[in-house]
């Protein structure tokens, strides 16, 4: 019978014990490499998923997912007038928190450039896209909200009417999707009596000048809707997204925009990186660093494990040079112990986390790569965590098993 595999059922149950937590702290590994990819994966999501060509964003600004961008909408028929531009759609992103059912409801608000983008392409799980252009919105399911369920939002009342999954913001929130008027609508919404003192102190403003004096008209357009002011721009979108014609180099376009003053244009890929190595830059080398942090510790457990389970073998060991057993024989009882606690705490890390990792508040997205990976960093700590046993196995003396 193999030595390794006898020894193991000499002391099987702290054999088993041990493997076990070996296990558990590798599927710790496992779950930091996951969400450290879920973290990257769920920041790109918007950006992919809206097949941006270009992005044109506030001048000297960093794009809607890095820092506050205000345009105009009117620039949306300008980039649609460039060449090579196929269309342009508005691009409208925040966050709002909301109380719902009596517990806190975080979303991230997503605008749709209606009737351009109805959100045929986001990945919808149920329901449809949106067919008119108020008061209908597309939630993802981590936001807990049900075919035709209505959510009061500012002035207005909206019925789910498409579910989405794993459509989420940089920061884990939820992304429920509106048509870019309705997204506005929500963001831009002030209380009744916010609107009532800003239109009394518009009059008072108005009514301290000649003009308004002596054209009683402008004092009463004053105290009445900021959007019959024609001196008042409409409410501001976050970006303008275009795509471009078959086979038109994007730096061409970039190029022809170059000379406006007011904007700044990213391509798709230029967008992904600035939103890498900006909001979400930090939390991913944290995540990274935990995660070899994590293995660092795994390899000196494991190590120190195969260290004392050897100093328990230390008369038995003896006895066995004492017979006249060869080295590689003595060095393969713990080589082999030490792969078969590796490969059995592997097993036991992946089997916890596949019943945990989909508990978790945060999508952890464990791909076949990574688990490739940890299955030979595997392999490398349980040959190195039997070294420190060898080496203290062969300086054990044969004559202390008669000592």
């Amino acid at each position: 019978m193999n030595l390794a595999v006898r020894d193991i059922r000499h002391s099987l149950g702290r054999f088993v014990l041990t493997t076990i937590g070996v296990g558990m702290l590798l599927m710790v590994v496992m779950g930091m490499g996951g969400i450290y990819r879920g973290l990257v994966d769920d920041a790109l999501v918007v950006t992919r998923g809206v097949g941006a060509d270009l992005w044109v964003v506030q001048r000297d600004t960093r794009g809607p997912f890095a820092e506050v961008s205000r345009l105009p909408r009117s620039l949306v028929d300008r980039i649609a007038a460039v060449p090579g531009v196929t269309d342009a759609r508005e691009f409208v992103l925040h966050t709002i928190q909301r109380e719902h059912r009596g517990k806190p409801l975080r979303m991230g608000v997503l605008g749709l450039g209606w009737p351009t983008d109805k959100g045929e392409g986001l990945p919808l799980i149920a329901g449809r896209p949106l067919a008119q252009n108020h008061f209908e919105m597309i939630a993802d399911e981590s936001l807990g909200l049900g075919l035709g369920e209505r959510l009061r939002l500012g002035k207005d009342t909206y019925t789910v009417v498409g579910l989405t999954r794993w459509l989420v913001a940089s920061g884990g929130d939820g992304i429920a999707c509106f048509t870019s008027r309705d997204a506005q609508a929500i963001q831009f919404h002030e209380p009744g009596e916010s609107i009532r003192l800003e239109r009394q102190a518009r009059r008072a403003r108005a009514d301290e000048i000649d003009f308004g004096r002596t054209q009683p008209g402008v004092l009463d357009r004053a105290s009445g809707p900021a959007q019959s002011l024609a001196a008042l721009p409409s409410p501001a979108i976050s970006a303008v997204i275009a795509r471009l014609m078959p086979g038109t180099d994007p730096a061409s376009v970039q190029r022809s925009m170059s000379g406006w003053s007011d904007v700044t244009t990213y391509t798709g890929p230029q967008q992904e990186e600035l939103l890498l190595k900006g909001s979400v830059d930090r939390a991913r080398r944290q995540i990274l660093l935990f995660r070899v942090l994590l293995t660092i510790i795994s390899a000196v457990i494991m190590a120190l494990i195969i260290y004392t389970l050897t100093l328990d073998k230390l008369h038995p060991i003896a006895l066995l040079k004492l017979i006249g057993a060869p080295t590689h024989v003595i060095a393969g009882l713990i080589l082999q112990q030490s792969l078969i606690m590796g490969v059995l705490a592997y097993g036991v890390g992946y089997l916890i986390g596949t019943r945990l990792f989909p508990l978790f508040p945060r999508r952890v997205l464990v791909s076949n790569d990574d688990l490739l990976r940890l299955a030979g960093i595997v392999l490398v700590i349980s040959v190195l965590a039997s070294l420190l046993g060898i080496w203290k196995a062969m300086r054990v003396a044969p004559n202390e098993a008669i000592g």
